[in-house]
């Protein structure tokens, strides 16, 4: 018995030998055949069996809200372009702008999202542009484009309604003319939830109303509930995410339930949404009611396809764009004005020269923010500094290869494998200071006056995936950003910890919040 045990034993252990030795002589071959030579890291990467000290270091990260932190100083100790291997999954990460041009446009068809992001989103996103690929992706985006017209996005009618309600939740904190310490960004992510909603589905979840104290009643609960189990879902998206292919690993009672409220609550709106449509077709236009009159994506969005379940997942995946990051760019534009006064008040002096004061303002249109190009400047540097989605990941579905990043001086092509892992970072590319020059950690707007650039500067992905809501998120922040100039003079740090924290969710957002107190101006 124990012979038979140790001849198995050697006969697996043979068998390793002979198919580690297999695979390497056939990578070695397809280096030569592509022409690429293997990334050489300036200091060894992992000194631990199975790259476990590199799965720890990222666990801590992620734990004390630095992850992104992590990704830059990896760049600056291993190189811009490196592999890594955690248990039996190797990665290249690459912060290369020549890489992430490849990988985003020029060989675009070389990727996809791969099987992990679409199964770690499925139970709370399902089917839509987040979680697919080739041609289904493609049909989804054709669908998708013409709702973000500029006509659309150059409405502020409804933000200047949740404008005046982000205004009521602060007049609520004021003492005088200074505020008490408020958090802006738990007011920006109402304000965006609570317009999201409304251009989405046709009612807002009022979720900033709803939140003051004489509102806060029993009956009003379920729609702050949305709000509560949209963010309670997205964490755990988070986590399954983190966890790349043992995503599954990831459930929970509490987090299924959090998917089932949202989907339920959606879909009493698509269901709406459906009934308005069918009465649509039977009667002229000239019957159309009040609330058909005005733009609701959903109504746009039944004319393509009367499915539910599609109608349902294609909203919640617009509702995470269109809420969170502009939520989470406003949130860092006005910690970075807190930390730096002298731009919000020079942004101030050019906001009342172009938009009039909040008392008596001028016309806000999308042009005019458009072409205020201290305001453009602005918003930029805080993408730059605090890219909505820091970090990304693509899964080559064919043998192919990357421009940039193989050999010591990181001049030769690299061989991607089919079913690999390659990285990419945004937040660390934007921090490169051979790209953006020594002070590329300081907030200075005024370094984009007069700078073209390409792809060293990503905020909203680029390439046939580039973020067709973008402009809309753009407009949103100027609009908002405008407004709350107009009414407050001057911005106070309430921040009791000098380290920025990073929260990851889908988008990344403070850790610490935005914690300040405004002035009301006096003209």
């Amino acid at each position: 018995m124990a012979s038979i045990s140790i001849w198995v034993a050697f006969s697996l252990f043979f068998y390793f030998i002979v198919n580690r030795i297999y695979k390497s002589h056939i990578y070695s071959s397809k280096l030569r055949k592509f022409e690429c030579q293997e990334p050489v890291p300036k200091d060894t990467i992992s000194r631990w069996p199975f790259g476990l000290d590199m799965l720890k270091i990222a666990l801590e990260a992620d734990r004390g809200k630095f992850f992104p932190l992590l990704l830059q100083r990896n760049v600056e100790q291993y190189g811009i372009t490196y592999k890594y291997s955690i248990m039996i999954t190797s990665s290249l990460f690459t912060v290369d702008p020549k890489n992430l041009k490849a990988i985003l446009a020029t060989q675009f068809d070389d990727f996809d999202l791969g099987s992990m992001r679409i199964g770690a989103f499925w139970p709370m996103l399902g089917k839509g542009i987040f979680t697919q690929d080739g041609h289904e992706w493609k049909v989804t985006r054709d669908m998708m484009r013409p709702q973000f017209n500029r006509d659309q996005m150059s409405d502020f009618e409804v933000e200047e309604k949740h404008v005046q309600n982000l205004m009521r939740a602060i007049d609520t904190r004021l003492q005088g003319d200074w505020t008490a310490e408020i958090d802006l960004q738990v007011l920006f992510f109402r304000l965006t939830m609570d317009s999201a909603t409304e251009i989405l589905l046709g009612q807002s979840a009022d979720t900033q109303l709803l939140d003051l104290p004489e509102n806060q009643t029993k009956a009003q609960g379920t729609r702050i509930d949305f709000a509560a189990e949209f963010d309670n879902a997205l964490s755990w998206l988070s986590t399954r995410g983190r966890f790349a292919d043992m995503y599954w690993l990831v459930s929970s009672k509490d987090f299924r339930n959090s998917c089932n409220k949202c989907n339920e609550y959606v879909d009493h709106f698509v269901q709406l949404a459906l009934n308005r449509n069918s009465l649509a077709r039977d009667q002229d236009k000239d019957d159309s009611t009040a609330i058909k009159k005005r733009y609701i994506y959903l109504d746009a969005l039944a004319k393509e396809t009367q499915d539910p379940i599609e109608l349902r997942s294609q909203c919640l995946h617009l509702m995470l764009a269109g809420r969170d990051t502009t939520a989470s760019l406003l949130g860092w534009l006005f910690l970075l004005f807190a930390q730096n006064p002298n731009q919000y008040q020079k942004l101030r002096n050019i906001v009342i020269e172009n938009f009039g004061t909040y008392q008596n303002p001028l016309e806000i249109n999308f042009l005019d923010l458009k072409n205020c190009r201290y305001l453009q400047h602005c918003l930029n540097e805080a993408l730059r500094l605090y890219p909505l989605v820091p970090f990304n990941v693509r899964q080559a579905n064919k043998d192919t290869t990357l421009p940039h990043g193989g050999g010591k001086d990181g001049k030769s092509k690299v061989f991607i494998p089919k079913g690999s892992i390659v990285e990419y970072s945004v937040f660390a590319m934007h921090r490169r200071k051979d790209i953006w020059g020594d002070d590329a950690e300081e907030f200075r707007p005024e370094r984009w006056e007069g700078k073209k650039v390409g792809w060293e500067f990503l905020p909203f992905n680029g390439g046939a995936r580039i973020c067709i809501g973008q402009q809309f998120a753009l407009n949103e922040a100027g609009y908002v950003t405008v407004r709350l100039l107009q009414r407050f003079d001057i911005i106070r740090d309430m921040a009791t910890d000098s380290v920025v924290k990073h929260e990851l969710k889908l988008t990344n957002s403070s850790a610490n919040g935005v914690k300040v107190k405004l002035h009301t101006s006096t003209v």
